[in-house]
């Protein structure tokens, strides 16, 4: 089952701050800034925390992890937004043969 999550991040070295986003840009979709949301197994979840933590700083960099509840479930209403609206990426499967 997949959970959402939104990621946010507070990095101070530019050279970490560029491995933090290409990192979260392979698990989600890149809402603001530093703010990531992820549709992620528990095992994914896992995995990205592992990457993640190899390329922080622990005394300097900040990642904050915010579940939102199941990617099917309420998740999927739980950004609104201020301004210009939030919309929800739509995924499609893609086969490469």
């Amino acid at each position: 089952m997949r959970q959402a999550y939104i990621v946010s991040y507070d990095v101070s070295d530019p050279k970490r701050l560029r491995r933090v986003f290409k990192t979260l840009r392979g698990y989600g979709d890149h809402l603001q800034l530093s703010v990531f949301r992820c549709e992620l197994t528990h095992r994914e979840l896992v995995e990205l925390r592992t990457k993640l933590d190899a390329h922080l700083h622990h005394l300097e960099d900040q990642v904050l992890f915010v579940d939102i509840g199941p990617a099917e479930g309420r998740a999927r209403e739980a950004i609104t937004s201020l301004g210009r609206d939030y919309t929800h990426p739509e995924r499609h499967a893609v086969v490469i043969g």
